[in-house]
């Protein structure tokens, strides 16, 4: 699926752990260098993260994971790599040095990535020989959920880097002009300054300043932007209207912006100490598991408005969907890993997700069958009447598991189903017997499916005849 095969990632910190999971999870394999010689320490732990959120954004099972190497020299890592992400630190001779000896190694025709926060394209190329290979890949931290990539740099080469990111399901947003910081941090750098002068002037405390965002404009701005957020706040005027009642009020001292304070000891200390106050019943670990936990719950739910980032992930899931042929054998109507939204306090299964599950893989075949969206929109489809579920087998959040389905009746108006869910052990975990009725949605009543819906349904209902039940 991915047109990237073999990544390159230089510096194993945050950001160059993320890079690494979001590649070897989406199927690509990866080289990794750093001096750090707890670098394979921290890596692995981003990686077991990942491993439990990543794929409980989709519905569909991700590619076989990549195969991960730890590589002794930098010329060695990035030999073969067609993509390599500088993520060392934040210092524009370092990154100079990085990128001159990555361009003695590399392929002519890789992409060098910069996750630089803050630095030009411009900056980065200083005395390149190839300074178009040189681009800005700036990603944002966890790299492996959070889909926006800001691409900056020569116009063919984040072309291409904007297709490959795409199939790695990443938001690549290219920025027009460079710029410091490019466009996000700059923002976030605004909002960051502000807080500065609150805690600084004893206003606020780092927990009330975190608080103002989580249970406010940032629940917001997690499905709508800071422009689309003020044309709603505008009322059926919109944006015209709004700026028109609030634009005098930038004119006036609310903020200051314009000036930074003194970071000084004192003041560093007490931020320091609030905000370890804050939290410190939890470990960094816990708090990036919670946080992504929180953000796969987040962006799963916009799926359901195919809204945003829930549209990206729809995008995703068909084109990591594999649709089953079912000529002559038992369908496939499920692969995919269970997500933590699915479990309850026990870590298993919830009896409504089984339900979920078995109404997907019904979904599927209605699919199949050509019952599908356009179908719906004409006002016909088919509803579950009954259904019976056994459970078998606990099954919890991380599990890779599929369902194989039998069609038992395809006659007339009905539509029977034989589920059965497995996990990757090939252990049976539940069955399910489920039976829909054709309806005409405007009437609400029963009726027979339309001609080509109906033969395709009775041709594999005869051929699922002959197959023994999945359970």
């Amino acid at each position: 699926m991915s047109l990237l095969s073999r990544a390159a990632v230089i510096g194993g910190g945050v950001i160059g752990g993320g890079w690494v999971a979001r590649f070897l999870l989406l199927g690509v394999d990866v080289t990794i260098y750093d001096p750090d010689p707890d670098a394979q320490r921290k890596i692995m732990q981003v990686l077991d993260n990942a491993r439990q959120s990543l794929p409980g954004l989709y519905d569909q099972r991700l590619p076989n994971e990549g195969q991960l190497r730890f590589s002794a020299t930098l010329a060695d890592a990035v030999s073969s790599a067609q993509w390599i992400s500088e993520c060392v630190p934040e210092q524009l001779a370092l990154k100079q040095k990085v990128f001159a000896d990555v361009q003695q190694h590399c392929l002519p025709d890789a992409l060098l990535a910069s996750s630089t926060s803050g630095f030009k394209p411009s900056e980065l190329q200083q005395g390149s020989a190839a300074p178009e290979q040189i681009i800005v890949a700036h990603p944002f931290n966890p790299v492996y959920l959070i889909p926006l990539v800001e691409l900056v740099g020569h116009s063919a080469s984040i072309a291409r880097a904007s297709d490959i990111l795409e199939t790695l399901g990443c938001y690549p947003l290219v920025v027009r002009k460079e710029t410091d910081a490019h466009i996000a941090d700059r923002l976030l750098e605004a909002v960051w300054r502000e807080a500065l002068w609150l805690v600084n002037d004893g206003i606020a405390t780092t927990e009330e300043i975190d608080n103002a965002i989580v249970y406010g404009f940032g629940l917001r701005w997690a499905q709508m932007g800071l422009f689309e957020t003020y044309r709603v706040a505008g009322g059926e005027a919109g944006m015209a209207h709004f700026i028109k009642q609030f634009g005098p009020a930038l004119a006036w001292p609310w903020t200051k912006l314009m000036d930074v304070p003194e970071l000084t000891d004192e003041l560093v200390k007490k931020i320091a100490a609030q905000s370890d106050e804050h939290s410190s019943q939890y470990s960094i670990r816990e708090l990036e598991r919670i946080r992504d936990k929180n953000l796969v719950a987040i962006m799963r739910s916009l799926k359901w408005t195919n809204w945003r980032a829930g549209q990206l992930l729809n995008n995703m899931d068909q084109k990591l969907k594999q649709t089953p042929t079912g000529a002559g054998q038992l369908l496939q109507t499920i692969n995919r890993v269970i997500p933590s939204s699915w479990t309850d306090y026990n870590g298993h299964m919830t009896d409504a997700s089984y339900a979920e599950v078995f109404s997907f893989a019904g979904d599927a075949v209605m699919k199949l069958i050509g019952a599908n969206q356009d179908y719906i929109d004409r006002g016909l489809s088919y509803f579950t009447v009954d259904v019976k579920i056994s459970y078998i087998q606990e099954c919890h959040q991380g599990d890779g598991v599929t369902v194989v389905t039998r069609i038992s009746d395809g006659e007339g108006k009905k539509l029977g189903l034989e589920h059965a869910l497995r996990n990757d052990k090939g252990e049976l975990l539940a069955t399910s017997v489920q039976l829909l009725l054709h309806v005409d949605l405007r009437a609400r009543k029963t009726c027979m499916p339309e001609a080509p819906v109906r033969e395709t349904l009775s041709r594999l209902a005869r051929s699922h005849q002959t197959l023994a039940a999945p359970f």
